[in-house]
């Protein structure tokens, strides 16, 4: 077979990473990728969160402190990704213990959710880009009741402290990033939309990058939480304020109550662990598919040896995407919210399982169809449903704390700007079009399908890697919809198998497969696989493929971090 060698994107300059001095200070974002500490650090999506987190490292707080402050942050200043608003996932090892622990922070769906909310009149399921704008697709935030659960357990610093640099920020006002800028003057919708369109949109123009933006009311509801609780948030004027915007919405308005928001619960649950080479893969379980995913891919490719093969060969690439074809199928009958649906999560990631898997994978041809497996005993309950969620602007960063704690963490509202929908100074997720919108499939019920207090599958995959002595190595995650878990593993591949600095890894050209033809981005070097894998069979695709990767690899000789060039990302650390 011809092995066609991938050249790795320019390398990003090194940058030693020095404290710097308060969120009002420039960081130039080119020069801070990538960089190394020793004490601890942090790597996210945008300089001022980064910066805010930094700060909160720097105080003597947890990495769960910092990671508060930072989405408290990233809420006003990358408000098209995450935020209040929205949802999260965070895996935390503690170093004091050696425990792992998984937040799950995913919105559920309102008691006036049913099967069939995404079907037309006529029994078709809605157009995507329809069914996500506006109050139907909102589900009930979670990122604050997990973060103050993850705090409950971890954190060191007080609770409000970890508000006032976000609070400070949307008083004062910060610059307009070029990507949010450029997102504006993108967006067709949101200039319709009350609300929404004062603040994005004063006087009828986009926002323009260099713009000093302020949000009081966003400090108004950060300042009640913070000297509240997260509770604050649950109860009273702020949910009236959300059931309004969503019952008043142009489109799609809906009903949510406020008992749908104060019964809220966060919730802790079992990490998904996989063995790959020497390491201890984790991540989050349902109703993430992303942990399984990973988990699975990688499960099978270990019996395929990878670090004999060129980085990002046709080979190598060829066998990572018929694991992912294999994964992706069982994920489409199997993953759902497991608090409704039973999950066979050790059946899909028992070895034998995996091994039996491998078997089907030929290194030289793609096989015809990749069909689920006989993981558990439910599946002939289920009917296969493999509608991807499309929602890229989510957001992803990773934290090491000076007391040797780890987290990392996926946050999301879905699409860029969510629902479009704006309350309070904050923007409304549209997660609920995660949903399955056929609630059968020759003749069975989709397991993915909504109902009342049921969460939304996600591909959402915050990993932490472990080495033989149970020691995090490698925190890792991305946003980017359902090819999350893709663009995790291309990281996590390249710094296990291919002994790649993490940056390098990081700025690597994605090449995903979610069951079908294989995606390349488009503009790199990827795109000479091209030939090679149409001879194998695949289909190839050239498509824009944002990731959001940020990471830090833990070695024996500091701390190692890499922000995705593709996004506003730094990292920063001492």
């Amino acid at each position: 077979m011809n092995t066609i060698r991938l050249a790795i994107l320019p390398l990003l300059a090194l940058a030693v990473l020095a404290p710097l001095a308060g969120c009002d200070d420039a960081i130039d974002i080119e020069s801070h990728r990538r960089g190394t500490a020793t004490h601890y650090m942090i790597a996210a999506a945008n300089p001022l969160a980064a910066e805010a987190g930094r700060k909160i490292l720097a105080d003597g707080g947890s990495a769960v402190d910092a990671a508060i402050a930072t989405e408290m942050v990233l809420t006003l200043v990358e408000p098209q990704s995450s935020g209040i608003g929205g949802g999260a996932f965070l895996v935390h090892h503690d170093a004091a213990d050696g425990k792992l622990e998984t937040y799950d922070g995913r919105e559920t769906a309102p008691e006036s959710a049913h099967p069939g909310m995404f079907l037309t009149p006529d029994g078709t399921p809605m157009r995507w880009p329809d069914a996500a704008l506006g109050g139907r697709a909102v589900g009930v935030p979670g990122v604050l009741r997990m973060l103050a659960l993850a705090h409950a357990d971890h954190g060191i610093l007080r609770w409000a402290d970890l508000f006032e640099p976000a609070i400070k920020l949307a008083e004062d006002g910060f610059d307009v990033s070029p990507r949010l800028a450029g997102l504006l003057a993108a967006d067709t919708e949101m200039r319709e939309i009350p609300g929404t369109k004062d603040y994005f949109y004063p006087g009828g123009e986009p926002l323009k990058a260099g713009t000093v933006l302020k949000n009081p009311a966003l400090a108004k509801v950060l300042r009640a939480v913070a000297e509240n609780g997260a509770a604050q948030f649950y109860a009273g004027r702020i949910p009236a304020g959300i059931i309004e915007t969503v019952a008043a919405a142009p489109a799609n308005p809906a009903r949510m109550t406020a008992e749908d928001i104060a019964s809220y619960e966060a919730k802790k649950r079992y990490p998904v662990c996989v063995t790959y080479r020497a390491y201890r893969v984790c991540g989050m379980g349902p109703p993430s598919s992303g942990g399984i995913l990973v988990g699975q891919i990688l499960g099978i490719l270990n019996h395929f040896d990878l670090g004999d093969m060129e980085p990002f060969s046709a080979e190598a690439v060829h066998l990572i995407v018929e694991a992912s074809r294999l994964a992706f199928a069982d994920r489409a009958l199997y993953v759902a919210d497991d608090d409704f649906v039973p999950v066979p999560v050790s059946g899909l990631l028992a070895p034998g399982y995996l091994a039996a898997r491998a078997r089907l994978v030929s290194p030289e041809a793609r096989m015809e169809e990749a069909l689920p497996g006989r993981a558990g005993r439910t599946a002939w309950r289920y009917g296969t449903d493999d509608a991807p969620e499309k929602g890229r602007s989510t957001t992803h960063f990773s934290v090491r704390d000076r007391y040797g704690n780890v987290v990392s963490i996926t946050a999301s509202i879905e699409r860029a700007f969510g629902s479009k929908l704006m309350t309070q100074g904050f923007l409304l997720n549209n997660e609920l079009t995660d949903f399955s919108f056929r609630p059968e499939s020759k003749g069975h019920p989709v397991a993915n399908a909504p109902a009342p207090g049921k969460r939304p599958r996600s591909t959402m995959s915050p990993t932490i890697v472990f080495d033989r002595a149970g020691k995090p190595v490698l925190a890792i995650g991305s946003p980017g919809g359902s090819r999350i878990a893709g663009y995790t593993l291309k990281a996590i591949i390249g710094v296990i198998d291919w002994n790649m600095h993490v940056a390098d890894a990081i700025a690597a050209p994605n090449i995903v497969s979610r069951g079908g033809p294989v995606d390349i981005e488009a503009g790199t070097a990827a795109e000479a696989l091209k030939p090679a894998l149409e001879a194998m069979g695949h289909e190839v695709r050239l498509r824009e493929m944002t990731s959001g990767l940020h990471g830090i690899h833990i070695t024996a000789e500091g701390l190692i971090g890499g922000a995705d060039p593709r996004r506003e990302g730094v990292v920063l650390g001492d």
